[in-house]
């Protein structure tokens, strides 16, 4: 696989997984904080603050609807996917739970 086809199917991965993930789940990754994230950590796969970070997505340490959905890192797009799956799971439990 070119390194052109690896960066775009880690960005079709990233897009999927802000797609596939329901918005009740808790706050997204805003683009400021990304933004900021990014300025003083840089991609793991290129020593770069700016441009593409191919294979990694900017993700929450802990799940996005817990008490300090503020603290970012970077994942590989694998740990994204896997984190993705039971920190839904994870929320949609804390709901449900905060319902009743």
């Amino acid at each position: 696989m070119s390194a052109a086809t690896a960066t775009v199917v880690a960005l079709a991965a990233a897009a999927f997984l802000i797609l596939a993930t329901p918005s009740e789940a808790g706050p997204r990754n805003s683009s400021p904080a990304v933004a900021e994230f990014r300025q003083v950590n840089p991609c793991p796969a290129t020593g770069k603050l700016t441009g593409a970070c191919p294979g990694y997505v900017v993700a929450h340490a802990a799940p996005s609807c817990a008490d300090d959905p503020s603290e970012l890192q970077w994942q590989t797009v694998a740990q994204a996917k896997e984190n993705g799956s039971w920190e839904r799971q994870y929320c949609q439990f804390r709901r449900v739970r905060a319902r009743g």
